[in-house]
């Protein structure tokens, strides 16, 4: 399995970058807020997991060892795929995820695209003994700021914003919150977000 790759960034998109190692260009696939981070022309190191199909074969990367551990874990639920896997990490922190699954919160579990209500339900009921083994459990004390923007940004997109006005909405949440932002959970911000919008 290729653990990790460690190179300069020469592409990028909103799920993806191409990180040269070694004279050649490798395509990692990543959680869009991820992706929105990294800078062509900057060296990176992306913590990989190789999957593996008949058809295809696609490296996944991480900013962190344990989001990568994570998203390998969420794929031992039933219905749950790469694909989703990725989702929950391109919105979520692996430590918000764990949070909810141990505290059987499935509605925030369904805000993962693709996941659905049953998914969530699934995913609670076959992981929360799992999470509740995880040092994961430590939900961050702090969002830096530029996560949470990045997480609301991708948020965002997600909903059909362009980058501007996602931008431009982020702005008004900031102004409105100030340093309180830092620390407001990820859903309050894109309630207040999408509250904005409207009065906008």
């Amino acid at each position: 399995m290729i653990a990790s790759v460690s190179g300069v960034v020469k592409a990028t998109t909103l799920s993806s970058a191409v990180i040269e190692v070694g004279g050649v260009g490798l395509q990692v696939s990543l959680p869009a807020r991820f992706a929105a981070s990294l800078t062509v022309g900057t060296q990176a190191e992306i913590f990989t997991t190789l999957v593996v199909r008949e058809d295809s074969l696609t490296l996944f990367g991480f900013d962190r060892a344990s989001s990568r551990d994570f998203f390998e874990l969420l794929q031992t639920v039933s219905g749950i795929g790469p694909k989703v896997a990725q989702s929950a990490l391109s919105i979520y922190e692996p430590e918000e995820i764990a949070s909810a699954i141990s505290s059987e919160n499935s509605g925030a579990l369904e805000r993962i695209p693709g996941l659905g209500k049953k998914g969530a339900q699934r995913a609670v009921l076959e992981l929360k003994e799992k999470v509740s083994a995880l040092s994961l459990l430590q939900k961050p004390s702090n969002l830096s700021k530029a996560n949470w923007r990045n997480q609301l940004s991708s948020a965002l997109i997600g909903l059909g914003f362009t980058a501007r006005d996602a931008q431009t909405t982020i702005d008004a949440v900031s102004n409105e919150l100030g340093a309180k932002a830092d620390t407001t959970d990820i859903s309050q911000l894109l309630k207040l977000a999408l509250q904005n919008q409207g009065r906008g």
